[in-house]
């Protein structure tokens, strides 16, 4: 029996005239991988960014783990358990790959009353970063540059540093992006081992990865859900052939 960690109804988001998410409902579930496709400006970015509170919608609303998160600062949703990814890799390349880890817990475990004490001398953080190495397969590269990483690698730091906070919901935005066919196995088997504790919404380009990993796909087209359903039944949707996948029968 699933678990709705993050529920979005009715979300519509407004840029002047432009409607770029209209009446958008989601619901992300312990255990699953839910992909959102669409067509570059189908609205798949603004929906991330609304639900992790970058910007707050202008209708609709977001529940999580049951409270009302709607008019939430980013920051409250992040220490309430909400991690997402970016299109464009942020890590601080110049840091160590545990450093990166390390500062992502400090965001969630603040001591304001120990200023006096060294950051890397805190447990929890520390702990916490560890845990996060080993869970994306980078512990034998905590010592390492970040920088200096290859892009797959980078790609993973970011959830490694999104996990270092013990996020139940991930929100990543095209994580794939750049990737061989190596680095994406690596990823895909990363994203299959965390969604056993974690809801995951996932936006992605790859559409023979999205067939691989998702258990449930919603596809956007200029804002709005045009299908919901598992893999085969998006892969079959005659409306989500003409419309994006570029078939038509």
């Amino acid at each position: 029996m699933t678990q709705t960690l993050l529920s979005a109804k009715n979300v519509t988001r407004r840029f002047g005239g432009l409607v770029a998410i209209d009446n958008v409902s989601v619901d992300l579930d312990r255990g699953q991988v839910h992909a959102v496709i669409g067509t570059n400006g189908a609205g798949k970015s603004t929906l991330i960014n609304v639900l992790s509170g970058e910007i707050p919608p202008n209708e609709g609303s977001i529940i999580m783990n049951g409270t009302d998160i709607t008019r939430w600062p980013q920051p409250n949703r992040a220490r309430a358990g909400l991690g997402r990814s970016y299109q464009r890799t942020t890590i601080f390349p110049t840091l160590t790959v545990h450093e990166n880890c390390r500062l992502s817990a400090q965001a969630k475990h603040q001591k304001f009353w120990s200023w006096a004490t060294p950051a890397k001398n805190c447990r929890i953080s520390n702990e916490a970063a560890d845990r996060a190495l080993e869970l994306t397969g980078l512990a034998e590269y905590a010592d390492h540059t970040a920088g200096l990483l290859s892009h797959g690698g980078k790609r993973q730091l970011e959830i490694a540093m999104c996990l270092a906070t013990h996020p139940t919901v991930l929100l990543l935005d095209e994580p794939l992006a750049g990737m061989g066919a190596e680095e994406t196995d690596r990823m895909l088997d990363l994203l299959d081992s965390l969604k056993k504790e974690h809801a995951i919404l996932l936006v992605e380009h790859d559409m023979d990865a999205v067939f691989r990993i998702s258990d449930l796909i919603t596809v956007m087209v200029n804002g709005t859900v045009i299908a919901h359903g598992d893999p085969e039944a998006i892969r079959t949707n005659h409306e989500v052939q003409t419309a994006y996948l570029g078939e038509d029968e």
